[in-house]
């Protein structure tokens, strides 16, 4: 098999780069090298924010309808190709193909908001809003931006940044991540095809070098981020230190709350699907299932026959309804995780270190005997006090805690250090309008297990799981990539004669 060399994508052109450093490009499902992916030394991010720079100044003054234009075109693209880029994350992610088509159309749907720039970019005007003075706002491009995304959206994620960023006037620089870089490249591609000028959209692969250089760089305004709680961190305090606006967000300990009166065949539904579906790479992922005073005997049973029974599969089968880990640094990890509930005492109901991917590949063809491959876990009894409930594990791994009542779910759920997703599934008004209020999380699910936003709402935690105080995409996303001008003006016949010493007021 021939290993495919993945470059950078500087000022509407595929540039090798000046670094010698790669990093090899696998396939989960098989565990063989695909693809060696450059890494950017900061002479290649230096070129970039350079081409970013120069394609701003005339970027900045198109109009924002002409700007849509480029944006309606693309995502006419997007949909014409929403396949092509759903094989290429399931070739490097491992995800199944059906779950990367939803990835691909939920990128599509902020591209879809990102062509409504000309209305989201109105600001406000006061007319007489003193004697002879008019006042009003305007929202302005911020200049270069960057964004930093992770391996388990390589479509999606870009796409809560760079649509509203460029369509506001902004140019912009992608750093994906190395383990799956090639959904970035045809991003870019489809961008260069909807006749988005050289320069405005640029993609620089590569590690954390990269990373320090985009931050450091001084032409960078912005830096958005999504990835673990520590580097989202490091990211926002190293960006404040320079003196960009910075949003980062980090990681989650998702919880979805079981009530009895709850339908129990939905609610062990939302579990399966949210607990295991991508492998439980999501950082939406539910990885604690709180079972609620007699809910938890009517629930566990039917989880343990579910995981269990789970189609992990090459992610090109239809059949599958899991795919393999993305990688075996991220197997090694998981499976230590899964070793050490056991050495706290958790109980171990279902363990995915014994599940055999030999014949995941059957159905496709493909030789899957040294894939990534780790079976649905389940572990009961877990308490707060154990790694396995306090730490994000990022995997196939979901932890039961019993408790008695609603307070108690609710109370264990804020004292976690993470506030990203939460669920509560119940047939009682009152209990989910409680809920909803009380819980300290940001985003929440009323008998929905993966409360994602759609685009015009935007996305973002609370506490740990997010550094900036900008949520990712809609309204938001677009007062994170624009600043705002006041405008105040006066007319030669308006003006009094004479100096005027006093502050301003209205009169």
């Amino acid at each position: 098999m021939s290993i495919t060399n993945i470059d950078h994508f500087i000022g509407g052109r595929l540039v090798t780069g000046s670094s010698p450093r790669t990093q090899d490009v696998t396939n989960p499902a098989t565990g063989r090298v695909t693809g060696r992916v450059a890494l950017a030394g900061r002479a290649d991010v230096d070129l970039a924010v350079a081409a970013a720079q120069a394609a701003f100044p005339a970027w900045a003054d198109t109009p924002p309808i002409r700007r849509a234009r480029v944006l309606f075109k693309f995502l006419e693209l997007l949909n014409q190709h929403r396949d092509a880029l759903a094989h290429a994350i399931t070739a490097e992610h491992g995800k199944v193909f059906t779950d990367a088509q939803g990835e691909v159309t939920r990128g599509i749907e902020i591209v879809e908001f990102a062509c409504g720039i000309p209305q989201l970019l109105k600001s406000d005007f006061t007319d007489q809003v003193s004697t002879h003075i008019d006042n009003w706002t305007l929202r302005q491009p911020l200049g270069v931006v960057a964004g930093i995304t992770p391996f388990n959206f390589p479509v999606m994620v870009p796409a809560w940044m760079f649509p509203l960023a460029i369509a506001a006037g902004n140019t912009f620089v992608l750093k994906p991540s190395p383990i799956d870089p090639s959904p970035a490249l045809l991003l870019a591609d489809l961008l260069r095809q909807a006749g988005l000028p050289d320069g405005v959209f640029n993609v620089v692969q590569g590690d954390k070098e990269a990373v320090d250089a985009l931050i450091e760089h001084p032409d960078v305004k912005a830096v958005s981020f999504v990835g673990s709680t520590p580097i989202a961190n490091a990211i926002y305090e190293a960006g404040a230190r320079q003196g960009k606006r910075v949003q980062a967000l980090g990681g989650a300990k998702n919880h979805l709350v079981v009530m009895p009166d709850a339908d129990i065949g939905q609610a062990v539904d939302a579990l399966i699907g949210a607990a295991y579906g991508s492998a439980g790479e999501r950082c939406m992922a539910i990885s604690v299932a709180v079972l609620v005073g007699d809910a938890a005997d009517r629930v566990v049973p039917r989880l343990v026959e579910r995981t269990r029974a789970l189609k992990v599969l090459d992610g090109e089968d239809l059949a599958a309804e899991m795919g393999p880990i993305v990688s075996r640094a991220a197997h090694e990890r998981i499976s230590r995780y899964i070793a050490l509930g056991e050495q706290e005492g958790a109980r171990l109901l279902v363990d995915g270190r014994r599940f055999d991917g030999a014949q995941a590949g059957a159905a496709t063809g493909a030789d899957t005997s040294g894939g990534f491959w780790l079976g649905g876990t389940l572990f009961d009894h877990v308490t707060p006090a154990m790694r396995i409930y306090r730490e994000e594990i990022f995997g196939p791994v979901l932890a039961v805690v019993r408790v008695r009542d609603f307070a108690e779910a609710v109370a264990l759920v804020n004292a976690h250090e993470f506030g990203n997703g939460v669920s509560l599934y119940t047939r009682d008004g009152h209990a989910a309008r409680e809920f909803g209020r009380r819980v300290q999380v940001g985003m929440v699910g009323i008998n929905v297990p993966i409360p994602v936003p759609m685009a015009w709402h935007g996305f973002g935690g609370w506490k740990k799981s997010l550094f900036g105080d900008m949520h990712a995409y809609g309204a938001e996303g677009v007062r994170f990539y624009t600043k705002q001008k006041s405008i105040m003006q006066r007319w030669p016949q308006g003006i009094a004669q004479g100096a005027e010493f006093t502050m301003p007021t209205a009169q």
